[in-house]
């Protein structure tokens, strides 16, 4: 005898997919499994469902409206199997994150590693992206951002600010001198992220004794991706401005030395961001902790 709630699935699959083919390459079973979960159905109910010839097949009437009662069996069932989760209080399931590129490929994969070592019956799904993105059009459930927020309908917790220094590799400093103002990386090869233009020259900012100073900085290789400038740098190709999690190794292994030391390079807010009215799950809560733990804001911000 079928299981019911395996019969409904593979026939919502094939409904939604077009045929028994892609449902079953969908499932992971053979197309005459699928045509045996949609006949046992038929059979039970004592009606057709699916009108099929050898080139087509479409909903018949009574499909259409059993079609849409399964849907809403099945997320119930799926519900269920939730609370039943987090009443364990163990997370589990696919959390959807979206995060910014270079702290999500730097900083935040070797934490979700980690994170998916401590709780083996999660999954996660990461977009990198440094673009806003609409969280419920898109489905995610945790959201990373840096910069000031505008959004004041997402639930957010502060982390650690994101914090840029300028490093250069042993190799080039020996070569070229080493800058000791934020006026002298002018005279320097500077290794830019983004696309500047001449009307728009990019400037780096630090800050000293409550002073600002800026440098409008140039070099030959520009990139929208900074791992690509972190590898000209670690090649003594220049002076990169990068986020002082990933530097601190390059710098402890010797690859690279912070410049400008004396002063306190550009700092932006990071927030972890729920999106409103996204239930908290465990799994959804269990990353948050861990994430402000991994990375946390000053107490100032708590």
């Amino acid at each position: 005898m079928m299981d019911r709630l395996t019969s409904m699935t593979v026939f919502v699959k094939a409904a939604e997919l077009g045929s028994f083919a892609a449902a079953a390459e969908a499932l992971g079973m053979s197309p005459q499994m699928v045509a045996k979960h949609v006949a046992w159905l038929e059979a039970r109910l004592g009606a057709t469902l699916l009108n099929r010839t050898t080139r087509r097949q479409n909903l018949s009437d009574i499909g259409r409206s059993y079609l849409e009662r399964c849907k809403v069996v099945l997320d119930e069932a799926e519900a269920a199997d939730r609370v039943a989760q987090e009443m364990k209080g163990t997370p589990s399931g696919t959390l959807r994150v979206n995060a910014p590129v270079t702290f999500g490929a730097t900083a935040l994969a070797p934490f979700i590693t980690r994170y998916l070592r401590q709780y083996p019956e999660t999954h996660i799904e990461l977009t990198l992206s440094d673009a806003i993105v609409d969280p419920l059009e898109a489905g995610y459930e945790v959201i990373i951002r840096i910069g000031e927020l505008n959004d004041s309908s997402m639930i957010a917790k502060p982390l650690r600010p994101y914090k840029l220094i300028a490093c250069a590799s042993p190799v080039y400093l020996a070569r070229e001198g080493i800058p000791q103002t934020p006026s002298d990386l002018e005279r320097h090869a500077c290794l830019v992220y983004g696309i500047w233009s001449s009307t728009h020259p990019c400037r780096w900012r630090f800050e000293k004794d409550g002073k600002t100073e800026e440098a409008r900085v140039q070099g030959r290789f520009r990139a929208n991706d900074w791992k690509a400038l972190l590898h000209a740098a670690v090649e003594g190709y220049g002076v990169t401005l990068g986020p002082a999690d990933v530097l601190r190794a390059e710098m402890e292994a010797g690859r690279l030395v912070q410049i400008l030391p004396d002063y306190t390079g550009p700092s932006r807010p990071m927030h972890v961001l729920v999106p409103p009215g996204r239930r908290q799950t465990v799994k959804i809560r269990s990353f948050i902790e861990a994430l402000c733990d991994a990375f946390p804001p000053p107490a100032a911000l708590l």
